[in-house]
């Protein structure tokens, strides 16, 4: 990937009726493209979405919105391989909702390793868990700590 740092970016640059998309080609045929919707709500676009590494600073950028969509996401609804928002799905997803391979949540994480008041996965930790392993209050799985889960139904 050849250096633009310090060279003026010629952006493809679509409006749309909802937004503007701004895209970029390198010579490897990588590609970048940026999303922003016209529409906001308290300050942020209602969608986001970003793809690729920026030419202007090298990065991977993050995704800010409402709904934000990329590989570092940060939104009420937020989806990319780090995700952090009310609801979050991602590889590592952060959120009152999450869903992910690491998921964290505050009420409620499905993911290979999980938390949350309810969570479900692989390794799961919360008041309500059900997993491989599982930790918590009330808890199933194959090896877990806690009082049985099923016997909440079987009373």
């Amino acid at each position: 990937m050849e250096n633009l740092l310090l060279s003026k970016i010629d952006y493809q640059v679509t409006k749309t009726a909802s937004g503007t998309w701004k895209r970029f080609l390198y010579s490897s045929g990588q590609r970048y493209a940026e999303f922003v919707s016209d529409a906001r709500l308290g300050g942020l676009p209602l969608v986001h979405i970003a793809y690729g590494r920026s030419p202007e600073t090298g990065k991977i950028p993050t995704a800010k919105g409402i709904v934000a969509i990329g590989r570092k996401a940060f939104g009420v609804i937020a989806i990319g391989q780090g995700a952090v928002g009310v609801v979050a799905v991602g590889q590592a997803a952060f959120g009152v909702v999450a869903v992910g391979q690491l998921a964290v949540g505050g009420l409620f994480g499905l993911g290979q390793a999980a938390t949350g008041v309810v969570a479900i996965g692989q390794f799961a930790a919360g008041i309500f868990s059900f997993g491989q392993f599982a930790i918590g209050a009330w808890s199933y799985g194959q090896f877990y700590v806690g009082q049985n889960l099923l016997d909440l139904w079987r009373r």
